[in-house]
């Protein structure tokens, strides 16, 4: 009869509590999410571990990173150094060829301006030889033909025999 009663709602403000519909609500609502929440619970809590997880990974990945960036910039400006080092030597050891090179070539000039100028001094020695000798044959020639000429204007009025006899004469005062 209890259950009758109840239903027909004989005893409704006699029961109680536990007679009240709405506390049983409540009590199945609270014993749900009891349930529910502990599972809920457990399922936000592993998301956010691997939401939290995942974040802690990012960050070492970033700090890993960085360090390698600030490890690569170190390197990089080693390396810059080290090049501009390197292209500073080899633009001073190019500037000193370039001046041993401009020495050389001074130096070349110099000796070859003094060959030819040697050149031009034995060439002109040598045409002074040449033309000195060409008008001595010349003034020998002249001289010959003026000699045979005077001799035959000579030898012809019979003065030859006296001319050998002076020449002859004259020979031993001559060679000493």
């Amino acid at each position: 009869m209890i259950g009758t009663a109840w239903a027909a709602g004989a005893d409704a403000g006699k029961g109680g509590l536990f007679s009240d519909p709405g506390f049983w609500v409540a009590v199945a609502f609270f014993l749900f999410f009891a349930l529910a929440g502990k599972v809920l619970w457990k399922k936000i809590t592993e998301m956010l571990d691997k939401r939290t997880s995942a974040i802690a990974k990012a960050l070492a990945d970033a700090q890993q990173l960085r360090a390698d960036a600030l490890k690569a910039k170190t390197e990089a400006e080693r390396t810059l150094a080290q090049a501009a080092a390197e292209s500073g030597a080899i633009i001073q050891q190019a500037r000193e060829e370039a001046a041993r090179m401009q020495a050389r070539a001074a130096a070349n000039l110099e000796t070859s301006v003094a060959l030819r100028e040697q050149q031009a001094l034995d060439r002109i020695a040598q045409s002074e030889v040449q033309a000195t000798k060409q008008v001595r044959d010349t003034a020998v020639d002249v001289a010959l033909s003026a000699t045979r000429a005077l001799l035959r204007e000579q030898v012809g009025s019979g003065r030859t025999q006296a001319l050998v006899d002076e020449a002859i004469a004259e020979l031993p005062k001559r060679l000493h």
